[in-house]
């Protein structure tokens, strides 16, 4: 998604100007758009125009309307959302009050308006626009003297560094030249990986290069974390894997992402980690019970105790058309984030989001074990 105007004041109110880029980023406006929020965005209308003589044509013409949204529709199959309501703009083919359906597709811009921008629907914007938060892949491709590191993501391959540097060739009685060489070089990789590399986004890192360059470096690369006690490359020793290119040129990555017994590896790594985290939670809910709580009212009393670790969330309960209801969520998020927890916005579409669902949508997993009140009102917690 690109963000090619943002007007948003103190009071968290105002507009962005939004262009969709890919299916997902549908997903992102579906869930941004909400009831009584204003968008203005090209549309085409049938105008029936009478002649003099009495005859009427019909005809289509394009023109920009700003509605004012009452009914959406979002077809997850087709990618379509449908946004319809009242024309709210004076418009030579629509009179004002006029209903109108606009369609959003891709690659056409949008003006977004609303009364409030909670912190939820900003986060959200940050992330559909920001390239590397959706970079759940990285890869380094590489051969002897020459690397490329680059954040993937479903659109653009995205090259954060090059490394290039000259190896003495090995000689008879000379090989030590050659290993320094060669281990300045692997330094040089591990520092450019280090500086751009999340673990909390990045789900798989592939390692890539002819003949065995990628198994020297992937050990030297382990034996430096021990040796530097570097526990973010040491806790993900799962997330690498060794794959053969045909040079450590960037256009050999094209290869080895077709290559279809990586790109079964590789198939969900964006809903692993929300995957894990549920599975985590259950886990917490069979051995410690007192410290994973699930129901908006039971979170909501172990956030204000500071006690939340993690908050694992729906992103169906943000388009609640009650208002109170999206605010007491969004407050839930902020609370959670003030007191240093981690949010997880679980996407509905996916089956992890699907089984958060029935466990009401929201659920946590505590810092501290905090015993369930017998005497608790339960009946929030649908």
């Amino acid at each position: 998604m690109k963000l090619v105007h943002r007007d948003i004041d103190k009071n968290n109110s105002g507009s962005v100007v939004l262009i969709p880029e890919e299916s997902e980023d549908m997903w992102h406006i579906y869930n941004l758009v909400a009831k009584d929020d204003t968008i203005r965005s090209t549309t085409i209308r049938k105008v029936q125009t009478e002649s003099a003589t009495g005859s009427v044509n019909v005809s289509k013409v394009r023109t920009t309307l700003t509605i004012q949204i009452e009914n959406i529709d979002f077809d997850t199959q087709a990618g379509v959302l449908r946004v319809s309501g009242r024309n709210i703009q004076e418009n030579q083919y629509v009179k004002m009050g006029a209903y109108h359906t606009l369609l959003l597709e891709l690659n056409r811009k949008f003006t977004l308006d609303k009364q409030e921008w909670d912190s939820v629907t900003i986060d959200r914007i940050e992330t559909a626009c920001d390239p590397v938060q959706h970079a759940d892949l990285m890869a380094i491709v590489m051969q002897e003297g020459l690397a490329h590191v680059c954040l993937v993501t479903p659109s653009m391959t995205l090259v954060r560094a090059k490394i290039e540097t000259n190896i003495p060739r090995k000689r008879k009685g000379l090989c030590d030249q050659h290993t320094k060489g060669l281990h300045r070089f692997y330094d040089q990789i591990i520092q450019a990986f280090q500086r751009h590399v999340n673990f909390e986004i990045v789900k798989c890192v592939l390692i890539a290069s002819p003949g065995f360059v990628k198994d020297h470096f992937a050990e030297y690369m382990f034996t430096y974390a021990q040796k530097t006690e570097d526990k973010s490359i040491l806790d993900n020793k799962s997330k690498f894997v060794l794959v053969h290119s045909s040079s450590g040129f960037k256009h050999s990555l094209k290869e080895v992402l077709s290559d279809p017994s990586i790109s079964a590896r590789l198939a969900d790594t964006k809903a692993s980690g929300e995957v894990k985290l549920l599975d985590d939670f259950y886990t917490m809910l069979q051995t410690d019970p007192d410290k994973a709580y699930y129901g908006v009212q039971h979170c909501e009393k172990a956030a204000k105790e500071q006690a939340i670790e993690v908050l694992l969330i729906s992103d169906e309960l943000f388009r609640a058309q009650d208002v109170a209801k999206r605010k007491r969520y969004v407050t839930l998020v902020d609370t959670v984030k003030e007191s240093g927890g981690d949010v997880r916005i679980f996407s509905s579409l996916h089956v992890s989001g699907e089984q958060l669902g029935q466990l009401s949508g929201v659920a946590a997993i505590l810092r501290f074990p905090m015993p369930y009140e017998d005497d608790e009102d339960d009946s929030d917690s649908d």
